[in-house]
């Protein structure tokens, strides 16, 4: 592994090792974070950099030393705990050099961050072409980098997954209909408008709904002398069986002023909901979610501000990137041998990337 300089620094949240130059952007969604909890502190990589240091939060330096001497080095392991007992006078140090005592070690860490993060945020899309991480496989990957990173993880990263069961038989790209709620439409009902978009993926759970752009559609329909909303949104390609209540995807329709909640059902291979509304509409957006999951909203009368629609617009570049990026992890999988490599593929994707579907 090739040697590389840190910098180390004390913050009000605690001591940093910081690689040269800074991972990812100043200002995170977390989405492109890869996170592992380790004993005495957190690692972070950015999905998008393929350097195999990461970003260190440390919260405990003695019970943090052998990993960071494991990870950094024995030079990052002296200066960080002579800075530590002399903060007081010295809270920096830059230009550290940094050269792991166990470069194996970190080949694994990092893959392992690497293989939760792509629990949480794989963009799996019938729509888009990208296959779905078998959860049993993917759990297997967890398990055997946990078992190569016991000396280092702790928490909750230290316990290993259980095999979820999921559907058989999950719908392929070639029985997908995003329209299906469009059947149920009287033949003298009127279309007055109609839409498409994303959604924020911090706002459900994986495994409920698929990553595209495309994925959320709504109509508003003119029907007897009532106005309705009408709203497809396109499931996740291993959406399962049985989905508990607290998991079902509601919409939050915005009407220029306006507002409801529309709790959607599950069918085949769509979440459809409908409501008549309580007022003419001008405009209306569409944002889902799953009540209780993600970062707690904006109030409504701010929601749809200036702001929001800013950080749309950047979540949407983002969601993007991991699209392509996951596309160009599937192409890797078919071609990559090295199992030292910090981003060899998972068995999850060479089984994905291989495997006999419509993607």
């Amino acid at each position: 592994m090739t040697n590389s300089t840190v910098s180390i620094d004390l913050f009000p949240t605690g001591w940093c090792i910081i690689p040269k130059a800074p991972l990812g952007p100043v200002e995170s969604s977390g989405a492109e974070e890869m996170v592992l909890e380790v004993v005495g502190g957190v690692l972070v990589w950015d999905v998008f950099d393929d350097r195999r240091l990461p970003f260190a939060m440390i919260s405990d330096i003695d019970i943090a030393q052998d990993w960071v001497w494991a990870v950094y080095g024995e030079t990052v392991a002296l200066t960080l705990d002579e800075m530590s007992r002399i903060d007081s006078a010295i809270s920096s140090a830059s230009d550290v050099a940094a050269a792991p005592a166990l470069p194996a070690l970190v080949v694994s860490a990092r893959r392992l961050a690497y293989a939760h993060w792509a629990s949480r945020w794989w963009p799996a899309s019938t729509l888009d072409g990208i296959a779905a991480l078998d959860p049993v496989l993917l759990d297997r990957d967890i398990a055997v980098l946990t078992a190569e990173c016991e000396s280092l993880v702790d928490g909750s990263d230290a316990i290993v997954p259980l095999a979820p069961t999921y559907i058989e038989n999950p719908p392929r790209a070639s029985d997908y209909a995003l329209a299906a709620g469009d059947e149920h439409r009287a033949a003298d009902a009127f279309v007055l408008a109609r839409g498409t978009g994303g959604w924020d993926w911090q706002r459900c759970p994986p495994g409920l709904v698929d990553a595209s752009e495309s994925a959320v559609s709504w109509q508003l329909v003119r029907d007897r002398g009532a106005t309705k909303v009408s709203i497809t949104v396109a499931a996740h390609p291993d959406l399962p069986a049985d989905i508990p209540t607290h998991l079902r995807v509601w919409a939050d329709v915005d009407l220029g002023g306006d507002g409801l909640e529309i709790e959607l059902r599950a069918v085949a291979d769509t979440w459809i909901g409908e409501s008549p509304l309580p007022a003419p509409a001008s405009t209306v957006r569409i944002a889902i979610h799953v009540p209780g999951f993600g970062p707690m909203p904006l109030p409504r009368e701010f929601r749809w501000g200036d702001m929001e629609r800013s950080g749309d617009a950047a979540r949407a570049v983002l969601r993007q990137r991991i699209r392509d990026y996951a596309a160009s992890r599937l192409h890797y999988a078919t071609t990559s041998t090295a199992d030292d490599d910090p981003v060899a593929p998972l068995l999850a994707e060479i089984a994905a990337a291989t495997g006999d579907s419509d993607f």
